[in-house]
């Protein structure tokens, strides 16, 4: 496959995506907090908790993830689906067409 880079060095066709050192401590900062939310419930259950206790804190870890992903949506629709569009390569419609199905 051609590895063709955008003219922000943001995307290239090969399937990565190059973040800034800025983007990448942003979104290491909310996996961190992710998984320390995940370590929590770990301890949670090995403690014995309460039921509803857990529940409430897997709650937040699932909007905790859901924002993650619509952070790398955002991204990903304003940099690499417009500078594929850009370069006639239509076929990344499908591609967020099939993206969007996932997520539902």
């Amino acid at each position: 496959m051609e590895n063709i880079m955008s003219e922000n060095n943001r995307c290239c066709s090969t399937r990565t995506k190059i973040r800034t050192p800025e983007e990448k401590h942003a979104l290491d900062t909310r996996i961190n907090r992710i998984i320390g939310q995940l370590n929590g419930v770990k301890n949670m259950i090995n403690e014995d908790r309460y039921c509803d206790d857990v529940l409430i804190q897997l709650s937040a870890i699932d909007k905790s993830v859901k924002s993650l992903a619509n952070v790398i949506l955002d991204a990903h629709m304003r940099t690499c689906i417009v500078e594929n569009i850009k370069a006639d390569r239509l076929d990344v419609i499908d591609e967020i067409v099939d993206l969007f199905k996932r997520f539902q």
